[in-house]
């Protein structure tokens, strides 16, 4: 397991980093979203176009892949929701709760970490997830976060997701997709490497240098969102508890019991993988051309915690962002130990 942890100490590192530079000020938080934009509207871009390109259409055209991960990931998200649910949790809640357990980090910190340990040949996989990931999971979990009725009052475009139905919902968040540059430029990767084409040498170096940026700064950038949203968190705690005493009544959101939090952990850390796993082995003994390097690449986009933006969209639907938040935070740290763990169980 020490080879492991060689590989990913670095990773989790950077993501120390950012998360130290964010509690301490040292980086404002309002530089975080530019970091955000940076990552998500160019970096990260370049790299999945780069990557994309460079691998062959048959890992990127796997159905045996798609179907595994597919089901895994709505297996997810209804056993988040039917075992979750509760007296403070409704399906607003319950919903972004199943998000978060079935989206993980893959862009910003998967990509990276998967092919510094396996290689170039991950990538194919990964995109694949990612895919999915973007269109069918959170256009499902949006779409049930709206059988409550439940939602922000706020402007922008969360703001009326809650005066409509799941249909308006599902709509809105497929507009978010078509706006994402993460999608479009898996499908300029795809048609390049489908034609086999490849883009013009200043071009092609342009692409290269702005992707090689995407490992660093993605973590750094996962790190002080973490900071920012325990921060954040601590204030609205400070605020309520203040108003409490004061005999006013806040509706700034209270910090979620470890019983709403603790069970999405384990869905993400544990059951998402395993799940992935006999799913995978499944398929490989009904005698579909799943591969087993394709196979461990999946397993270990399950094992890797929850993506951070699924934070920006519970604030978005109004969700309790602070539990997101949490679960974010406490899956994250966990996979320091976990991630090693689970690349040595399956090698």
């Amino acid at each position: 397991m020490l080879p492991v942890f060689l590989v990913t100490f670095p990773f989790f590192a950077l993501i120390a980093a950012g998360y130290g530079a964010a509690r301490a000020r040292v980086l404002p938080l309002d530089a975080i979203p530019g970091l955000n934009t940076f990552v998500l509207y160019f970096a990260l871009p370049c790299m999945l176009l780069r990557f994309g390109a460079g691998t062959p259409i048959g890992q990127l055209l796997d159905g045996s892949v798609a179907l595994v991960w597919g089901v895994s990931a709505l297996a997810v998200v209804a056993g988040t929701i039917v075992f979750t649910r509760n007296a403070r949790i409704g399906w607003n809640d319950g919903a972004f709760g199943a998000l978060v357990a079935a989206f993980p980090n893959t862009g910003f910190m998967g990509v990276p970490l998967l092919v510094a340990l396996l290689g170039a040949q991950a990538a194919g996989p990964m995109i694949i997830t990612i895919a999915f990931d973007l269109v069918v999971t959170s256009s499902l979990c949006i779409a049930l976060s709206r059988l409550d009725g439940a939602g922000s009052a706020g402007g922008g475009a969360g703001g009326g997701a809650g005066h409509h139905g799941p249909r308006q919902a599902a709509r809105q968040a497929l507009r978010g997709v078509l706006v994402n540059p993460m999608p479009w430029s898996i499908l300029l990767g795809v048609l390049l490497s489908a034609a086999r084409w490849r883009l013009p040498g200043p071009v092609e170096r342009t692409v290269a240098m702005l992707a090689d940026a995407a490992s660093p700064v993605a973590l750094f950038t996962i790190g002080a969102v973490l900071a920012r949203s325990a921060l954040l968190a601590r204030e609205h705690a400070a605020s309520a508890e203040v108003a409490v005493a004061m005999g006013v009544k806040s509706g700034l959101a209270r910090k979620a019991p470890l019983a709403d939090v603790l069970p999405v952990v384990g869905a993400k850390l544990l059951v998402h993988p395993l799940l992935v796993w006999a799913l995978g082995q499944g398929a490989i003994a009904l005698g579909l051309p799943l591969s087993s390097s394709a196979l461990m690449v999946i397993v270990l986009v399950a094992a890797l915690p929850s993506a951070s933006n699924v934070a920006m969209l519970a604030e978005r639907f109004g969700a309790d962002n602070g539990r997101i938040a949490r679960i974010i935070l406490w899956t994250t740290v966990a996979t320091f130990f976990s991630f090693p763990l689970a690349v040595s169980l399956l090698r």
